[in-house]
């Protein structure tokens, strides 16, 4: 079985991946100041709370993809601790089957590349994945495969922390979809203003891709709020909360 780690700003996606099924996956936040005896404590507890579905001695292959670089031997350290075993490092070196058209591909975040691997291999045409994490990314790969570049804009939870820290009078609410636009109080006003504001910034990137790409591309969304904007969305047309595992997947068989 494969051990599939994402690393991310806020959050690291863990999964056990068993011939192409995601069998067992937890989430955990990011905590920068964590060493790698923590982490290992931590895998050690989610893999004891698991036993029925899989066990530590399961794993016999693990790969890594991480954004945030001071956690990355912290992670490869603890993987060794707790399975033996040297995991892949997505990065230079590392074969992902895609050609990165970009100025610089080494800037590429590993995440994007591993996103865009795995829509491209389900999807087998030109499309755009929106990644609506700590960051949004918006990734278009071309029909013959290959990355071509993208947009980052702040996420949906980094501009209402931004907003909540600078205004004093407003307080935090919940992201979610609200029943009505105009909001009746500054709590509705808020949760409003936040939502379809994010909505409609995902949907006004995506159409800009489509008018200088010239043509209507598919859409597919993955991270955390993916979901909760498709909602309202006019231009995503799917999503895949675990689109990162499955592309850690296809890219750790690229390289046994």
């Amino acid at each position: 079985m494969l051990l599939a780690i994402d690393i991310g700003n806020t959050t690291v996606l863990v999964g056990v991946i068993d011939d192409g099924k995601i069998i067992k996956s937890w989430r955990l936040s990011t905590a920068r100041n964590r060493t790698t005896d923590e982490y290992t404590i931590i895998i050690k507890g989610l893999f004891k709370s698991a036993t029925e579905v899989v066990s530590t001695s399961d794993i016999d292959r693990a790969i890594i993809s991480c954004v945030v670089p001071s956690l990355e031997m912290v992670f490869v350290g603890s993987v060794k601790a707790c399975f033996d075993l040297e995991p892949i490092v997505v990065g230079p070196g590392v074969k992902t089957g895609m050609a990165i058209l970009t100025d610089n591909p080494r800037e590429v975040g590993a995440d994007r590349i591993v996103n865009a691997v795995a829509a491209y291999t389900r999807y087998k045409c030109a499309i755009i994945v929106v990644d609506l994490g700590t960051a949004a990314t918006f990734d278009y790969i071309t029909a013959n495969g290959e990355y071509a570049g993208g947009a980052i804009a702040p996420g949906i939870t980094v501009s209402a922390d931004a907003l909540f820290t600078r205004a004093a009078k407003l307080t935090r609410v919940e992201l979610k979809r609200p029943s009505e636009v105009i909001g009746k109080s500054t709590r509705e006003s808020l949760t409003s203003g936040l939502y379809y504001g994010f909505v409609g910034l995902v949907d006004g990137i995506v159409k800009r891709f489509k008018d200088e790409l010239g043509r209507d591309i598919k859409v597919i969304a993955t991270g955390g709020a993916a979901k909760l904007i498709q909602d309202a969305s006019t231009t995503i047309d799917a999503t895949d909360e675990f689109l990162v595992l499955k592309g850690l997947e296809i890219i750790d068989s690229l390289n046994r």
